[in-house]
Parts: C-alpha cells; structure tokens; sequence
C-alpha cells in the first residue's frame, strides 16, 4: 500500500493590520474622554514674547501635577485613618513618581536668564506661584498650615470653601502620627489632640517613635510606611530647591511678582524639613 503523500503547507497570507475606527458621531471618545481640546485651547499668552508660551504652559503643567498629588495624599490619609497602610504605602509611592516628573517641569524654566524672564514678567502682574489654591492645599496636606493662606482666595468662593475645609482637616502627617499612637507608640495628648489649622511642630516623642519603627523591624509596615513618607518629604525639599535655583536665576534678589521677599522667602522655605521627625530620629537609631 502506497503512503499517502503529505501535503506541502500553504504560505499563510500576511495580514494587514486593521483600520482603526475612524468615525464618529460627534467627538472622538478620546476627547469625550481627555478634554484636550479644552486643555489645548485655555493658553492665552499676554505678550508678543515667544518664551512666554512656554512658561505658561509649564506652569499649567505644574497645577495638574498639584492636582494628582493631593488626590494621592487624600487617598493615603484617608487609608491611614482607617489602618489600611499597604493602601496608603501604595498612593504614597505613586506619588513619588509623580513628584518626580512635577519637580522635572522645572527643566524648561531653570536657566532663564534676567533678560529672558523680564521679557514677559510684566503679562504676570501680580500674579505668583504663591497664590496656587491647589498648590496650597499640597502644603496643607504636609502639615504647613495656615490660616492667613485663605486670604488671596476670598473673591473665588468655591476656592476658599475647599481650602478652609482642608485648613481643619488633620495633615497626612496628623494621620501619621495617629496611626503610631493607634500602634502602641507614646504619642502625647497634646499632639493627638493639637489644633490641626495650625502649622505641626516637632515633638521629641514623635522623634522617639520612629527611633523605635527603626530601630525594630525594617521590614515592617511602619518602616516602609516612613520610608515613603521620606521619599515623598525628599522630593518635596529638591522641588522647592529647584524653585529657589530657578528664580535666583531669572530674577536675582528682586521682589517676587506676587510681592513676596523673592528669592529670600524661598530660602526661608528651603531650609524647612516635612516631615521632621523622620529625619531627626535617624541619628538615635
């Protein structure tokens, strides 16, 4: 019996990747989904300086990163308050990454010269930084309180409501601190029950505290949960750094366009640790 011939196989005939849908009724569902029609169109420049696009749109940058940044510490501190650390660990670590590309925003703006800045300083008015509802309420979440921050936004009355909510809400770090008590840690009563408007003040036995957290366990819940509190407050410091650097650059020692002292009260607030006792219990342990 003869065997039955086997059969050749057949080239298989290439595919053409598929046509992407293209039609649609109305806006595409990446716009229905991103705005970025709206995004793309709310830049509005005041001069004829070309650099001043530039500025504008890093700035415009920088207040949607201020915006992930406060839902992630939302998220952390709301995990704290209910003894969910590896979620608050979790939203503590996105963060990192997203302060890291917030502090690169600084990358077009950093060597500005004097005559480049003056080109279209004056579009600003008083216009600052400073005055950043969203940026305020990144501060606030820190622990850096107060309530004379409000002021600036009295004529935007959806603004103020949110930012004196958070003025009385307590800090991440307030969470923090709870949280270690809630674990055995001899946390006065005079912090737990301090006036969270206010800015927080370093403790010697929240320093003890974390001593203990690292003196113990390395590995445990408490010590990741500080070192991302630490990486959070590293960046936090490189961001106002670069701030510092950046305006030193453009602008020398002259007043600050929101009248602020400048390059003198960002010094003042680059000396400032969050966070403290999480770098000042380092050297007990």
């Amino acid at each position: 019996m003869s065997q039955p011939a086997h059969e050749t196989p057949q080239p298989t005939e290439a595919h053409e990747p598929e046509t992407p849908h293209l039609d649609f009724q109305g806006t595409t569902p990446y716009e229905d989904y991103v705005k970025a029609d709206v995004l793309t169109h709310l830049q509005h420049t005041l001069s004829d300086d070309p650099g001043e696009m530039v500025f504008l749109v890093t700035t415009q940058v920088m207040e949607l990163w201020f915006t992930v940044i406060v839902h992630e510490w939302e998220t952390a501190a709301r995990a704290l308050r209910q003894d969910d650390v590896p979620t608050a660990i979790a939203a503590l670590k996105r963060s990192v990454r997203e302060l890291e590309a917030l502090n690169a925003s600084w990358k077009p703006l950093g060597q500005l010269t004097p005559q480049q800045f003056n080109a279209y300083r004056s579009a600003l008015g008083e216009g600052s930084g400073f005055q950043s509802a969203m940026y305020r309420r990144m501060e606030f979440l820190l622990g850096d309180k107060s309530a004379s921050m409000l002021v600036p936004h009295r004529g935007a009355p959806r603004v103020h409501a949110e930012l004196e909510k958070a003025l009385h809400e307590p800090s991440l770090y307030d969470e923090v601190v709870r949280l270690l008590a809630r674990r055995g840690y001899d946390i006065p009563e005079a912090v737990l029950r301090r006036d969270v408007s206010r800015r927080y003040e370093e403790s010697p036995e929240v320093e003890a505290a974390w001593a203990a957290v690292y003196s113990g366990d390395e590995s445990g819940e408490l010590a990741r949960l500080g070192e991302a509190l630490t990486d959070v407050a590293e960046l936090v410091w490189r961001w106002r750094n670069d701030h510092l650097v950046a305006t030193r650059r453009a602008m020398g020692a002259k007043q600050g366009t929101g009248g602020s002292a400048g390059v003198a009260w960002l010094e003042k607030r680059a000396r400032k640790n969050v966070f403290p006792e999480l770098w000042t219990a380092r050297s007990y342990v």
